[in-house]
C-alpha cells in the first residue's frame, strides 16, 4: 500500500511538471493498462509465475499505480481547464447573473470576492463557472480618502446574495520569474478560472437576499463572525490576526507583523493551519474522553475511544468549515479523517500505512496539492516526527518529548525550507516552543468561544494573550541572527540533505550521527554561477506594469528600478525582486538606481532598502523625497560613469541643470543608463519620452548605439521616435508592460517601428522574466561548457515563461 500510494502521488506530481497535458488517446490507453494490472492483482494465482523474483510483482503494481496517478491528475486537469475564458472575451463588458460565493475581502482600493456564475446574459459570451471579482471605489484614481459614499458602496455585497452584474474579465495571468510565485498555478488549484472587475456604471441589481445552499450558509456565518470580531476589537493592533486564527482570513494582517512571523518561523501559526486543527481536534478528543469514561451507561454502549474520536473528527470538520474549507484546510482534514477512521475501526495500522493512505486520499481529491509547499511541509513534518520518535519502549518525560519533537521538526524541515523559500528561522525552535501552546491552547480557543457565543470579554482576553505572544516574538525578532538566508540550491541537493537528516535523527546510541551534516554541504556550497570578468548577466524581471532590471558582473550587483507598488501591503520589491536576488545568492546591492518618481518604477524601493543592504542609491527623485536609509544617496545625471569587473556603466541622461527646472515632468528626468561589456551593451531608458529622446540625439547619437534596449515607457506612443530607434539600432528590444494593462502598452505603431528596424521583440507579459548572458566567447573554456550552449551570438537570451513552461499557462 505504501509503495502504491507513493507512486500514485509521483504520477500526479509528474503531470504538474508537464508543458502539455497527455492526449486523450494516451490517457485512455494508460488507464486501461493500469486497470488490467489491478484486475490481475485481484487474482493472486496469476502472479504465481512472478513469485520468484518477487520484485516483478511489486514492479508491475508500482507501474500501475504511477499510470493511475498520471491519468487521474491529467483527467482532472483536462476537465478544469475546459472551463476557461476565451481570449476573445477578455476585457469586454459581459452581463452575468450569479451568487457571491465567499466572504468579501477588504482591499486598499475596494473589496474582492469569489463569484459563482449561474447565467451569462450577453449573447454568445463564454464565462467560466467560478471567477474572482473586484469592486473598486469610485475615487480609486483620484483622492485616496474614503468617503461615506464609498463605504456604503463597498458594503452592499454579502456572501450568499444573488446579483446581476456587468463585468470585465481576463484569464488568470501570473508574473513569471525565477524563484517567484506562480499565480496561475494557484488560481487553477483554487478553481478560479477568470479574474476581473465590476462595472458599476453599467448597472448592478440584487436579485435575491440569500441563496440557501450549504456553502453559502457557511460563508454567510463566516462574514457575520468577521464583522463581530472587527467590531469588538476595533482599533486593536492584532484584530487581523484574531480574524485569521478564527476564520482563516489573513488579509488584514499588517506587513510588519508578517515580517515578524516570517523571521521567527511562526507564519504557520497565524492562520488556520494543520497545527491548529490538529490541536483543537486533540483537545476535543481529550475532553470527551475525560467526561465519557465517567458516565458508565454511555461508556458501555459506545467505547470511550470511539466517542472521543468522533468528537475530535466533528471538531476538525467544524473548524475546517469556519475556515471556508480552503484547499490547505481540506488537506489537513482529510489526513485527520484517515487517522480517525483507523482508530475507530480498531485496526492495527502502523503510522507509515496511515500516512500513506492519507497522502493518497489528499492527492486523489486534489491533484494540485503537490504544487503547494504546505502539502510537502505538513506531510514531511508528520513523517519526520514518526521517524524520530518511533521505536521507543519507555515512556519519556513530557518535557523531553517536547524537546525531541521540536528538534526533529527543526532539523527535518530544514532542507525543504531552503529549497522552497531560500531561508529558515534560526530562532524558530524557541519562538515555536513559546508560541505554539499559547496560540493553540489559549488564544485560538478563547477567540472561537468569544466569536460564536457572543462573549465580548473572551475576545478581549484572547487579544490580551496574543499581545503577550507578540511582545515575545518582537523581542526575538530583534536578535541579530534571527534568520538564515541563502541562494536557491539546486533541486538535486535535497536528496543528500534528506539522507543527512535521517542520519542525524537516528535513535540515540548510533555512533557518529554528526556525519549527517555532510549531506547539507552540497545545498550550502553549490552557488549560482556568476559572470566571468568582462562578462555580465542582465535580467529584466516580470513585475507587471513597471520595470526592474538586475545587472550582475563577476563581483558586483546593480538594480535598476524597483517595480510597482500593488497595494499598501504588497509591492514588487518584497514579492518579486528581493526573492529573486536572494535566490541568486545576492546578499548586497552595490548600486541601486531609481529612474524617477513613478509608482510603477519606485513602488518597491522602500521594501528593497529595508530588506537588502545597499551601498549607494542614485535617482532623479527630488532632494527632499522621503527615501529610506542607504549608505550614500545622490542624484543621477549625465556624465556619471564607473567600471566594475571589466564592465562599463555610464549615465546618459538627465543633465544636472535639469533639476533646476521645476516645470519638467518626472518622465523627462528618468535616469538613462548604458551598460557595456566585452560582448555587448544594454540601454536602459526608464520612462523617457520624445523630448528626452530628442535631447539625447542632439548631444551624442553615437553613444546610444546598443545591442539591447529596454524600450522607453513600456512602448507608449509618446516615446520611441524613429530617429531614436535608428540611433540605438538594437538587435533585441524588450517591452515591459502589464498584461492587458489599462494604458494599452505597447502601442501597435511602436511595435511596428522596432520590427522595421529588424529587431527581435520580447515582452515581459508574454515571455516572463528575460535573462541575458553576455559572454566573451574567446574566454570560454570549451572543455567545461556544453557545446549546445555556445552559439554564434554573444548574447544568450532566455525567456523564463519558455523555460518554466507548464500546461496551465496562457498561450499568446
Amino acid at each position: 500500500m505504501i509503495i502504491a500510494a507513493l507512486m500514485f502521488v509521483f504520477g500526479a506530481w509528474v503531470v504538474q511538471q508537464m508543458a502539455q497535458l497527455p492526449s486523450l488517446t494516451w490517457i485512455v490507453c494508460a488507464s486501461l493498462s493500469a486497470l488490467i494490472i489491478f484486475i490481475m492483482q485481484a487474482y493472486p494465482g496469476f502472479f504465481r509465475y512472478f513469485q520468484r523474483p518477487k520484485f516483478l510483482k511489486i514492479g508491475l503494481f508500482s507501474i500501475a499505480a504511477f499510470l493511475f496517478g498520471v491519468c487521474w491528475a491529467s483527467s482532472f486537469a483536462v476537465w478544469r481547464m475546459s472551463d476557461e475564458l476565451p481570449h476573445a472575451w477578455e476585457q469586454k463588458t459581459i452581463a452575468i447573473e450569479g451568487v457571491v460565493a465567499s466572504l468579501p475581502e477588504a482591499t486598499e482600493r475596494g473589496e474582492r470576492f469569489r463569484f459563482d456564475v449561474e447565467k451569462v446574459l450577453t449573447k454568445d459570451a463564454i464565462v467560466p463557472r467560478h471567477i474572482s471579482l473586484n469592486q473598486y471605489r469610485a475615487n480609486q484614481y483620484g483622492s485616496h480618502k474614503e468617503s461615506e459614499e464609498d463605504s456604503a458602496q463597498l458594503s452592499q455585497f454579502h456572501a450568499g446574495e444573488r446579483w446581476l452584474l456587468s463585468v470585465r474579465l481576463k484569464r488568470p495571468h501570473s508574473t513569471i520569474n525565477p524563484h517567484g510565485f506562480d499565480f496561475e498555478s494557484w488560481a487553477l488549484s483554487e478553481n478560479i478560472r477568470a479574474t476581473g472587475s465590476i462595472k458599476s456604471k453599467a448597472g448592478m441589481k440584487k436579485l435575491d437576499n440569500f441563496v440557501w445552499r450549504p456553502n453559502y450558509v457557511i460563508q454567510h456565518l463566516r462574514e457575520n463572525t468577521q464583522q463581530r470580531i472587527a467590531r469588538v476589537l476595533a482599533d486593536k493592533p492584532y484584530s487581523g490576526v484574531i480574524q485569521a486564527l478564527v476564520m482563516g482570513e489573513d488579509s488584514q494582517i499588517s506587513v510588519d507583523d508578517w515580517q515578524v512571523f516570517l523571521r521567527t518561523g511562526t507564519t504557520h501559526l497565524m492562520s488556520i493551519s494543520g497545527l491548529h486543527i490538529t490541536m483543537l481536534s486533540g483537545l476535543a478528543f481529550g475532553l470527551m474522553s475525560f467526561f465519557w469514561r465517567r458516565m458508565p451507561k454511555l461508556a458501555t454502549r459506545v467505547p470511550t475511544r470511539k466517542a472521543a474520536v468522533l468528537a475530535g473528527a466533528m471538531t476538525a470538520l467544524a473548524y475546517a468549515l469556519i475556515a471556508g474549507f480552503s484547499v490547505p484546510t481540506q488537506r489537513t482534514f482529510y489526513m485527520l479523517m484517515v487517522f480517525a477512521i483507523a482508530l475507530w475501526s480498531g485496526r492495527q495500522l502502523v503510522i507509515t500505512q496511515v500516512l500513506a493512505l492519507a497522502l493518497w486520499i489528499v492527492v486523489l481529491l486534489d491533484p494540485w496539492a503537490v504544487n503547494a509547499p504546505g502539502f510537502w511541509l505538513s506531510f514531511g513534518a508528520v513523517a519526520m516526527l514518526s521517524y524520530a520518535l518511533s521505536g521507543r519502549i519507555d515512556q519519556a518525560h513530557w518535557l523531553k518529548t517536547a524537546l525531541q519533537t521540536q528538534w526533529a521538526v527543526t532539523i527535518g524541515m530544514l532542507p525543504l525550507l531552503l529549497i522552497m523559500f531560500n531561508q529558515t528561522s534560526i530562532i524558530s525552535p524557541i519562538a515555536n516552543a513559546f508560541a505554539i501552546p499559547l496560540i493553540s491552547f489559549v488564544v485560538t480557543p478563547l477567540a472561537l468561544l468569544g466569536s460564536f457565543f457572543n462573549i465580548d470579554w473572551l475576545l478581549q482576553l484572547s487579544h490580551k494573550a496574543l499581545e503577550l505572544c507578540m511582545f515575545v516574538l518582537n523581542w526575538l525578532n530583534q536578535l541579530p541572527m534571527a534568520i538564515w538566508q541563502q541562494h536557491s540550491p539546486p533541486t538535486w541537493t535535497l536528496f543528500p540533505a534528506l539522507f543527512g537528516v535521517l542520519w542525524i535523527l537516528l535513535p540515540r546510541g548510533f555512533p557518529m550521527r554528526w556525519l549527517g551534516l555532510i549531506g547539507f554541504l552540497p545545498m550550502l556550497l553549490i552557488v549560482p554561477v556568476r559572470p566571468a570578468l568582462g562578462d555580465m548577466k542582465v535580467t529584466v524581471l516580470d513585475v507587471g506594469q513597471g520595470l526592474s532590471v538586475v545587472v550582475q558582473t563577476a563581483k558586483h550587483n546593480l538594480l535598476y528600478d524597483a517595480g510597482p507598488k500593488f497595494n499598501a501591503q504588497s509591492d514588487a520589491g518584497s514579492r518579486i525582486i528581493v526573492p529573486f536576488l536572494r535566490g541568486e545568492g545576492v546578499s548586497r546591492l552595490d548600486g541601486f538606481i531609481v529612474s524617477h518618481d513613478d509608482i510603477d518604477h519606485s513602488g518597491g524601493m522602500s521594501s528593497i532598502l529595508t530588506l537588502m543592504p545597499v551601498t549607494w542609491l542614485a535617482s532623479s527623485m527630488p532632494a527632499d523625497a522621503d527615501i529610506p536609509a542607504a549608505q550614500k544617496k545622490m542624484q543621477c545625471f549625465a556624465g556619471q560613469a564607473w567600471a566594475w569587473d571589466g564592465v562599463h556603466f555610464e549615465v546618459l541622461h538627465p543633465d544636472f541643470e535639469s533639476y533646476d527646472d521645476a516645470t519638467l515632468k518626472d518622465n523627462y528626468r528618468s535616469c538613462v543608463l548604458k551598460v557595456t561589456s566585452q560582448s555587448g551593451s544594454v540601454l536602459i531608458t526608464g520612462d523617457i519620452e520624445k523630448d528626452a529622446e530628442r535631447d539625447l540625439l542632439s548631444l551624442d547619437p553615437d553613444a546610444l548605439k546598443s545591442d539591447v534596449i529596454i524600450v522607453p515607457h513600456h512602448g507608449s506612443k509618446t516615446s520611441s521616435t524613429p530617429g531614436f530607434i535608428e540611433a540605438v539600432s538594437p538587435s533585441i528590444s524588450i517591452f515591459t508592460p502589464g498584461y492587458l494593462n489599462r494604458y494599452k502598452h505597447p502601442r501597435p505603431e511602436v511595435i511596428e517601428r522596432y520590427q522595421a528596424a529588424n529587431s527581435l521583440l520580447y515582452r515581459s507579459d508574454y515571455n516572463g522574466a528575460i535573462e541575458m548572458r553576455f559572454i566573451n566567447h574567446s574566454q570560454i573554456n570549451h572543455s567545461q561548457v556544453n557545446q549546445d550552449e555556445i552559439t554564434q551570438s554573444k548574447i544568450h537570451l532566455l525567456s523564463w515563461r519558455d523555460q518554466y513552461k507548464r500546461y496551465w499557462q496562457s498561450t499568446f
